[in-house]
């Protein structure tokens, strides 16, 4: 058995743990967040309770924003593990752990050595890890968009035309979880690359008269059934959601065009200082390379293509009216990929400032988790505990930056992993119920039955967030009134309303009584019992 067969066995062991905890541990420790996951979640219960695999409901009406293959996943996990919050989680873990072993294989095949380095390195960034632990579209998406593009690479490479159905069979899976962007986006990249080879037939011989039968088997049975069953489908879903939602602010999420800028910088924690080092000098060699018309077989493409995979999402969605994080998380994993191909190739010629500022970002990142429950409660913490955070933030800084220097870069990813491992288990287990009191409409849910508010009650908002009305909607698995949208039930009803908002609420019943139940502090919530229109 050669050296590469020995580790493989214990390289998977220690992916498979790093995955299992970064991406599943803690699923139900918060409870859904945001409007989207629980909207999803409660869409997704909705055609399960009526075995409907074609039409997604909210509260009995088609919700037409995305595809069906999240909800088809999330209906998958009901039925195996139970109608619970983190089983709506489950599908979007399960797809980041896939990414994770895909590009470990793919770093195996093309860059022997560096495959553990890539696959730990997309594993631990901060995105990676938040929208694989959200029942959302967003890692589906990502999660078939970067395993295509790996597929693409792989025949583009080999010429075997089994890797490029694969790729169109991936962008098929990624159109059903998200739209036509999964396509676009490939178009894209493939494209510049082509342009920058100066060699057109590599994006004439991407275009597969196969490729496209695939594609369509997949992707176009469920389009043409919700089509037909809701005619107003193609209207909401291609016009509104997606052309309308890239060239206008008609769904309130502008943003400046540098938005993605230091959003990039986030997601990519806590290898942010090697990411950008990789991709400067990518951009140096590509340019050298681009210069020059290297065209010898031996030529080295795989920095390049990795580095337009990398920027073409942020340049695109940074031309898009409507900006949202989670929309260039599709070029996090090739950024991670070309961070571990340039640690590899530069392995002994890493910066010490660049160790340096790494280290100091796994402490930073370690005091952030310490500090996330005060902040959440916008309260200051005592001076003991701030000198605490950051004796704890230096230690896991000098710790860091030792290993390393012992270890050299071989030992990174281990000595990252650690302050990674040590903030994510503090937020999922001594500061999870602060976050959860905070975030999450589970708790306010909580709290208005131990102030006597049944289940089956009916429920109103006012003037809160849309993440309070679909958490509730979740949660209570009933549809819920907002009085700025709809018409104020007529009989008696519980009310959610911001602190402060009791006369503004009698305002809006007008003669009905209001009895004051009871005070959710950490949302700044107040609940009211509102009587029977006369």
């Amino acid at each position: 058995m050669n050296p590469r067969a020995k580790v493989l066995l214990p390289q998977l062991a220690v992916l498979t743990a790093a995955c299992a905890f970064l991406f599943f541990f803690g699923l139900g420790a918060i409870g859904l967040v945001g409007a989207d996951e629980p909207r999803y979640a409660q869409i997704a219960r909705e055609m399960f309770t009526r075995h409907d695999w074609i039409v997604p409901t909210l509260n009995g009406t088609p919700w037409l924003e995305k595809p069906v293959l999240l909800y088809w996943k999330i209906i998958n996990s009901y039925s195996v593990l139970g109608v619970h919050d983190w089983a709506a989680r489950i599908p979007s873990a399960f797809h980041a752990a896939a990414l994770v072993m895909a590009v470990f294989f793919f770093m195996r095949r093309f860059r022997p050595g560096s495959e553990l380095d890539a696959a730990l390195i997309t594993a631990s960034c901060a995105a990676v890890i938040g929208f694989a632990r959200g029942a959302s579209t967003d890692m589906l998406l990502t999660a078939y968009f970067c395993m295509a593009m790996l597929a693409w690479w792989t025949w583009h490479e080999t010429n075997k035309k089994l890797w490029l159905a694969v790729f169109y069979g991936l962008l098929a899976l990624g159109t059903l979880a998200k739209g036509p962007v999964a396509p676009a986006l490939a178009l894209l990249i493939v494209a510049v690359y082509a342009l920058a080879r100066r060699d057109v037939k590599i994006l004439l011989h991407s275009v597969w008269w196969l490729g496209f039968v695939i594609f369509f088997a997949i992707a176009l049975p469920w389009f043409l059934a919700i089509q037909s069953k809701v005619p107003q489908f193609f209207r909401e879903f291609f016009i509104e959601h997606n052309l309308q939602r890239f060239g206008t602010d008609r769904y309130q999420h502008s943003q400046p065009f540098w938005y993605y800028l230091p959003v990039f910088l986030v997601a990519t924690l806590p290898w942010t200082v090697f990411v950008i080092s990789a991709i400067v000098e990518a951009v140096k060699t590509g340019i050298k390379k681009v210069r020059a018309k290297d065209s010898s077989p031996t030529a080295d493409w795989l920095p390049l293509f990795l580095l337009l995979w990398t920027l073409i999402p942020i340049v695109f969605f940074s031309l898009s009216r409507s900006k949202l994080p989670g929309y260039i998380l599709p070029g996090i994993p090739p950024a991670a990929l070309l961070t571990a191909d340039w640690l590899h190739r530069d392995e002994h010629t890493v910066p010490r400032v660049s160790l340096l500022i790494h280290a100091a970002i796994c402490g930073l990142l370690m005091a952030g988790a310490l500090f996330a429950p005060w902040r959440m409660l916008k309260a200051h913490p005592p001076s003991a505990m701030v000198a605490g955070i950051v004796v704890a933030a230096a230690a896991v800084a000098i710790v860091v930056l030792l290993v390393v220097k012992r270890g050299g870069i071989r030992l990174l990813h281990f000595a990252t992993l650690l302050p990674t491992v040590l903030a994510l288990g503090f937020l999922l287990r001594p500061a999870a119920s602060v976050l959860d009191q905070v975030n999450s409409a589970r708790a306010v849910d909580a709290s208005m039955v131990r102030f006597g508010v049944p289940p089956q009650s009916p429920v109103a908002v006012f003037k809160v967030k849309r993440d309070v009305e679909y958490g509730l909607n979740f949660y209570r698995n009933a549809p819920i009134t907002r009085y700025e949208r709809d018409t104020i039930p007529p009989g008696p009803h519980v009310v959610v309303a911001r602190e402060g908002d009791e006369d503004a609420l009698q305002t809006a019943v007008g003669q009905r009584h209001v009895l004051e139940l009871g005070h959710f502090t950490p949302q700044h919530l107040e609940f009211f019992l509102v009587s029977s229109a006369r």
